[in-house]
């Protein structure tokens, strides 16, 4: 693993940074996902993810590298800011 920040409330598992976010609802689980499409898009660097009614299960790691990198840190940084 290469040293990288792990954000609050991420753990760093299977060289992946993994995270679950629970909402009130899915409109509102999806409107999350929507903007963290937006984030994704603008940094050309898209999680692994998944959505089941008011849950949104991500996992973030550079394919490319084989490992988390900074890219990764920083995207689940941008993403704790939504929350």
């Amino acid at each position: 693993m290469s040293q990288v920040n792990v954000p609050n409330g991420w753990r760093h598992e299977d060289n992946a940074l993994h995270r679950e976010f629970t909402f009130a609802n899915f409109a509102d689980a999806f409107a999350f996902m929507t903007s963290i499409a937006e984030m994704a898009e603008a940094a050309d660097h898209h999680p692994d993810w998944s959505n089941s009614y008011n849950t949104v299960a991500i996992a973030l790691t550079s394919h490319d590298k084989g490992c988390v990198t900074k890219r990764d840190s920083s995207l689940a940084e941008q993403i704790n800011s939504l929350v």
